[in-house]
């Protein structure tokens, strides 16, 4: 029976796992716009085809930028995950252990 609900968990996971990596995203973008605010003062972060920035002033906004995206995205992923676990007992991504079982 427990393989079962592996088996079906992941891709009952999916429109879950949807959600909440556009929340996430949708988190990150507030959260950068909030960090870019209290580094530089700007409302808009530099684009990389802004050619009124300088270059270090273009890769910093894209560290941070990808610093805090990697973080969000990787804490609702977690935090999703361990949802399900807690109210279903499967791990939503069957492991690669046991496929082929």
């Amino acid at each position: 029976m427990a393989k079962t609900k592996k088996k079906k968990l992941p891709f009952v996971y999916q429109p879950i796992g949807f959600l909440l990596s556009w929340t996430g995203g949708a988190l990150a973008g507030v959260a950068f716009r909030k960090a870019w605010m209290a580094l530089r003062h700007e409302e808009e972060a530099p684009d990389a085809l802004d050619q009124d920035r300088g270059w270090g002033e273009i890769l910093l906004a894209s560290a941070v930028q990808g610093a805090i995206f990697a973080v969000v995205k990787s804490a609702v992923d977690r935090a999703g995950a361990k949802a399900i676990a807690r109210s279903t007992g499967v791990w939503p991504v069957a492991s690669e252990e046991g496929e082929g079982d």
